[in-house]
């Protein structure tokens, strides 16, 4: 996935020490938890992917102490953030890396992803990716989650083929700025994907502003 285009599509506040503040992840975050709580493990190895400013693993990470979170990207600034956030919060919060991952890369392990992971989380990363992206980040799972291990994506979706009305207006607008992103379907576009990764759909948790948060499972 290119680091050329800027990514964020929100203006972001910075602390002294080098930590990004996402709006939005501030708004979403405790949500977000309350899912991942329910359908993702509290123990193990966890790789974020796309990791942003950080703040979801900031806020998750330390609810699950015997987890530990890798965060992960390839945009530099979001790295010193996640840099920084780890620093901030310390070993005891289970934050480490971050990883410089390309999640259309066809092997992992230079990034120093480990060989099997427990979980993976990415949240609001396909839509603004070429798709490209969105298949490398099911491949990568396939290669990496162990058997019984658990993928949960964040963000807007489709429906087979419906789409909620602010949805259709966001998807036009990052069309317009790359026609290459967009809103995608969860069941025309990742669906797909889950046979050849081994995955399966564990459920599709609604949650507010019509997003989604989407749980799969490794067979």
């Amino acid at each position: 996935m290119s680091e050329e285009k800027p990514i964020a599509l929100e203006t972001r506040g910075e602390a002294a020490d080098g930590r990004r503040f996402s709006p939005s992840a501030e708004r979403n975050r405790d949500v977000i938890l309350s899912v991942f709580r329910r359908h993702m493990p509290g123990a193990g190895t966890l790789l974020e992917i796309a990791s942003g400013t950080g703040e979801h693993g900031a806020h998750i990470a330390p609810d699950a102490p015997l987890l530990t979170w890798i965060y992960s990207d390839i945009n530099p600034p979001s790295l010193a953030s996640q840099s920084a956030w780890a620093a901030h919060l310390g070993e005891d919060s289970g934050l480490t890396g971050p990883l410089t991952l390309d999640v259309t890369a066809p092997d992992w392990a230079p990034a120093g992803v480990p060989e099997r992971l427990d979980a993976m989380f990415c949240a609001n990363m396909i839509h603004i990716a070429p798709f490209t992206a969105c298949e490398g980040l099911f491949a990568g799972a396939g290669r990496h989650l162990a058997p019984g291990a658990r993928m949960m994506l964040y963000g807007p979706f489709a429906r087979d083929g419906e789409i909620a009305p602010s949805n259709a207006v966001f998807s036009d607008s990052l069309k317009q700025r790359d026609p290459s992103w967009g809103v995608r379907d969860l069941d025309r576009e990742l669906m797909p994907l889950t046979a050849s990764a081994g995955l399966s759909l564990v459920e599709a948790v609604e949650m507010p502003a019509n997003n989604l948060s989407v749980i799969f499972e490794k067979t």
